[in-house]
């Protein structure tokens, strides 16, 4: 006799998470790999281990938005980034700074800051870069670290094209500032 249980409360989001996220694998590693362009050569991550590690941070969370393919690319790519950033932690606590390696924040032909940094002085800009606009803080995990087009930006949120590279140019200013203030 087959089992007639209804699915419980967030199966069906589960499965659509799974279904999205293997439709989606191709543009996820592709992620994975810009994101991992700008870490240390020797980092021990994969763009596939990267992706990995993304799935088994997410998948159960509810409030994941898989309905939209845009939000949901960005939200994955927030979470590499916070991998990324927790690794890097993880890893300059080890060897107490020793491991920090300097990352260029450009995106295309455009450098964001002339100099090198590391993820974790670009994650506290980030910060309070969120702390000051939100909104600005997207942009920047949609434009640098998901690699969306200024166009698929402003429809990831919800914005004209003009108000997305408006912000794009306010976020890019205000990190430079904040990445210029920090001591070497």
């Amino acid at each position: 006799m087959a089992d007639s249980t209804p699915p419980a409360p967030g199966d069906a989001d589960r499965i659509a998470f799974n279904e999205l996220f293997a439709a989606l694998y191709p543009d996820l590693r592709r992620i994975a790999l810009r994101h991992l362009r700008r870490e240390r050569t020797d980092h021990t991550l994969s763009p596939t281990s990267l992706v990995h590690e993304a799935y088994l941070k997410l998948e159960h969370r509810a409030e994941i938005p898989w309905h939209d393919r845009q939000r949901f690319l960005a939200f994955i790519s927030r979470a590499m980034r916070r991998i990324l950033v927790d690794h890097a932690r993880q890893r300059a606590s080890f060897k107490r700074g020793g491991g920090n390696h300097p990352v260029t924040l450009q995106t295309g032909s455009v450098i964001v800051h002339p100099r090198s940094t590391d993820l974790l002085a670009l994650d506290e800009a980030l910060a309070r870069l969120g702390e000051r606009d939100p909104r600005l803080e997207r942009v920047v995990e949609c434009r640098f670290f998901g690699g969306l087009s200024s166009a698929e930006t402003a429809e990831a949120l919800g914005v004209s094209l003009r108000t997305a590279e408006r912000d794009w140019m306010r976020a890019r200013a205000y990190l430079h500032e904040l990445l210029e203030e920090r001591p070497d």
